[in-house]
């Protein structure tokens, strides 16, 4: 029996349907019943827990022999990153509760430093917390997801603009579509490793510039790129609906990417191949 966290989300579905496909057993644990009504009906078993409720969480994970999880972005919530840590804790605590042999994480390049790089400060603490449970945990360390395309979604539509909040427009660098995180995920749970690990998850290369044609395309129109300084990028995300604290965070992360901190981390390195419009072709439906 595999568990995956957050099964009706994009990276969790994916890696849940994969799992079911290949006749293996699947909790799916997730805050709604009823949306993972489709997952049910595939062959999952479905545990409604919360990830931030410890003891729901360790009964989730009774009898499992590996589970797929990650730790959301909240920005409605009143403290972004004590939120996230709390989860993190309660996660940990239930993997070691329910004896959890192995887990898998996603995060990001970024999480390789404590502070300093915005929300991937989460993730640092989210990773340290799952080794110390005692479970041999695979960390994919997922470079750009192309589905943060989508984040421009409204200024695309109601506009005709695509904002781009890194230092150039025109400089290609690695993005990864969800549907290739979720893959990896469970074949990273069918095959367990020895000891702990690190997998620097790396895809096709896209400029910004590409993939705000790439969004166009799929709204059938062109968007026009306007870059936004770096003292402009909390006032712009504000704009756009984040709470000031929670925009701050992200301009922090955009000026950690801009500092060229990110590097690669990982034990060994895998590729994912989905080009960005077929990304965001099936994330737009």
């Amino acid at each position: 029996m595999y568990a995956i966290a957050g099964a009706t989300g994009r990276t969790g579905q994916v890696a849940a349907r994969t799992l079911l496909a290949g006749k293996r057993k699947v909790r799916a644990i997730v805050r709604n019943g009823a949306k993972a009504e489709p997952l049910r009906a595939a062959g999952a078993e479905i545990a409604v827990a919360q990830l931030q409720d410890r003891d729901a969480l360790a009964s989730a994970l009774a009898g499992v022999e590996g589970l797929y999880a990650l730790l959301p972005e909240d920005p409605s919530v009143p403290d972004f990153h004590a939120h996230r840590r709390r989860m993190a804790d309660a996660l940990a605590a239930a993997v070691r509760a329910a004896g959890v042999p192995h887990v898998v994480f996603l995060s990001t390049p970024a999480a390789a430093v404590a502070d300093g790089n915005g929300p991937a400060r989460d993730l640092h603490y989210a990773e340290a917390a799952l080794r110390a449970s005692g479970a041999r945990v695979t960390v994919i360390s997922a470079c750009y997801l192309q589905e943060n395309t989508l984040a421009a979604l409204p200024a695309a539509q109601h506009e005709g603009i695509y904002p781009n909040f890194f230092p150039s427009s025109d400089v290609a660098f690695p993005t990864v579509a969800t549907r290739d995180i979720g893959q990896l995920a469970a074949r990273c749970l069918l095959e367990p490793p020895t000891k702990s690990e690190v997998i620097d998850l790396q895809g096709p290369l896209y400029s910004v510039r590409q993939m705000a044609e790439a969004l166009g395309r799929c709204l059938g129109k062109p968007l026009q790129v306007v870059d936004i300084p770096p003292a402009a990028h909390v006032g712009a995300l504000t704009g756009a609906g984040l709470p000031a604290a929670v925009a701050a965070t992200f301009a922090e992360m955009f000026a950690f990417l801009a500092a060229g901190r990110i590097t690669a981390r990982g034990d060994r390195t895998e590729r994912g191949t989905t080009p960005i419009d077929d990304a965001l072709g099936a994330a737009l439906g």
